[in-house]
This record gives C-alpha cells, sequence and structure tokens, in this order.
C-alpha cells in the first residue's frame, strides 16, 4: 500500500511538474522555477569571469557582443510573435569572450553567454559566431538547465524544488546545478544531453536567420568543426553532442523554414 501510494504520489507531482519547451512543444520536467535558478545562474557566471581572463574589448570580442545583441533581439521578436514572451522574464543578457584554447561557448540561464577564444578561428566570421550564439541562447530560451536540473533532482530524490533541495543537501544540489548548466557529466545523462543539442540546433537556426545572418552557413560551421576534430572525437555514445554527420542532416532538413526568415530579416 505505502509502495501505491509513494507511485501515485510521484505521478501526480511529474505530472503537475511538466511544462512544454517553447516552440518546439516537447514536454519537460519543470521542478525548478526561473527564480530559483537564475540567481544561481548569475553567481555562477561571475564567478567565471573573475576566475578568467577576459578579452571582450579586443577585436573578436566586440564581434562576440555584436552578434550577442543581435540574436538577444530576434529572440524577443520571434518569442513575441509567438506568444512566448514570458519566456525572457527575468533575463539579463550579457556576452563576454574569454582567452582559452578551448573550442566551445556557452549561455547560462538568463542569458549569460561566454565564448572561448579557442572557437573563433572556426568560426571565422561574425556568421559563424551567429551560428553558436544562436545556438547556445537556444539552450536557454528551451530552458535546458531548468529541466536537466529538475531530472537531477528528481533522480536523487529532491523533490521540492531547488530551495528545498538546498536546504535539505547544499553540496548535492550545487553539483546537481553545476552538471545541468554542463560543468559535469555522468554517462546516464549523455543521450539526454544529445537531445538538447540538437533542440537547440533546430532553435538556433531560426534565431541567427531572424538577426539577419545567412543560416545555410551553420552546415558549413559543423563541417569545419568536423575537419578540425583530426579524427579524434570520441564515439558518439560516449559523447554529450551529437556528431557533426547528424547536426549538417538535421539543420539542412530545417534549412527551407530558416530561409524563410532570413529572406524577411536580411
Amino acid at each position: 500500500m505505502i509502495k501505491k501510494i509513494s507511485f501515485l504520489f510521484l505521478s501526480g507531482l511529474l505530472m503537475y511538474s511538466c511544462a512544454k519547451v517553447p516552440l518546439s512543444g516537447r514536454n519537460q520536467l519543470s521542478l525548478v522555477s526561473n527564480a530559483e535558478i537564475l540567481p544561481m545562474a548569475y553567481d555562477q557566471y561571475d564567478q567565471v569571469l573573475k576566475e578568467s581572463k577576459l578579452v571582450t574589448k579586443s577585436a573578436d570580442g566586440q564581434k562576440v557582443v555584436k552578434v550577442g545583441k543581435r540574436i538577444a533581439v530576434a529572440v524577443d521578436k520571434y518569442l513575441r510573435e509567438k506568444g512566448y514572451a514570458d519566456v525572457l522574464v527575468g533575463f539579463d543578457w550579457e556576452f563576454n569572450l574569454i582567452e582559452s584554447d578551448q573550442v566551445n561557448a556557452w549561455c547560462m540561464p538568463g542569458g549569460k553567454v561566454a565564448f572561448y577564444t579557442g572557437i573563433i578561428p572556426i568560426c571565422r566570421d561574425e556568421t559563424g559566431i551567429a551560428v553558436v550564439m544562436g545556438h547556445e541562447v537556444a539552450h536557454a530560451i528551451a530552458s535546458h538547465a531548468r529541466e536537466r536540473m529538475s531530472n537531477g533532482l528528481l533522480l536523487n530524490g529532491l523533490l521540492g524544488g531547488a530551495q528545498v533541495a538546498m536546504g535539505q543537501n547544499p553540496t548535492l544540489t550545487q553539483s546537481i546545478f553545476l552538471q545541468a548548466v554542463g560543468y559535469g557529466g555522468q554517462l546516464g545523462m549523455l543521450s539526454y544531453s544529445r537531445k538538447h543539442e540538437l533542440e537547440a540546433d533546430q532553435l538556433g537556426l531560426n534565431f541567427m536567420a531572424i538577426a539577419g545572418y545567412d543560416p545555410r552557413e551553420a552546415p558549413k560551421f559543423w563541417e569545419r568543426m568536423e575537419a578540425g576534430s583530426d579524427g579524434a572525437r570520441p564515439p558518439e555514445f560516449l559523447s554529450t553532442h551529437p556528431g557533426p554527420s547528424k547536426r549538417k542532416d538535421q539543420l539542412n532538413k530545417q534549412m527551407a523554414e530558416a530561409m524563410v526568415y532570413y529572406e524577411k530579416n536580411k
């Protein structure tokens, strides 16, 4: 009887805590609110900036800022047109370039973006930066970190949201948060992360197109990324990112829709 009650309680909680990803319509678990995760994200972002060498004022850094602002305007326009203006409540956009050999970029919940100088040569120009920027911003718009943190709390039996979990087990909750925003990982989460990556590709392609950047450059970016790997990519089932060929195929399938946005906004 106790097991049955627990199952019914958990089932009811999951049904109550389900949300839909804006624009794609996919169901996602939402045990954590923006009011809970955004302050944590902003604190973490500030900590990263303090520990890093910022080169945002450089020529490349200013390109990152310029592209970021254009993408942010495009996202605001897109969400308002689709009836999702509330998604941006609490967002505080910020764009920085960090000196590092890492071929990477990321966006914290709430629009806090960081690019590493290691990815700039692969981007090549503003349009290449827009490919990456649109993708990373899409993670925040789709609330991927909130979803991943919700799943992490659920897997660890912490069902009362981030604030309750922090009171119960602050160390574990902080670890779950860092994994959710990409500062950690475990094998059980990898397949889930690949799904998020492909969803961010889909949304990001439209974002860059609305911002006036040619979406046809997105598959070309992934060709350059693949060429730069020197055959050193791990097997896809052990990677948090889909293979470049899969990403290119999906982007090309969506290209007609993105081109409509581009033709209206270029």
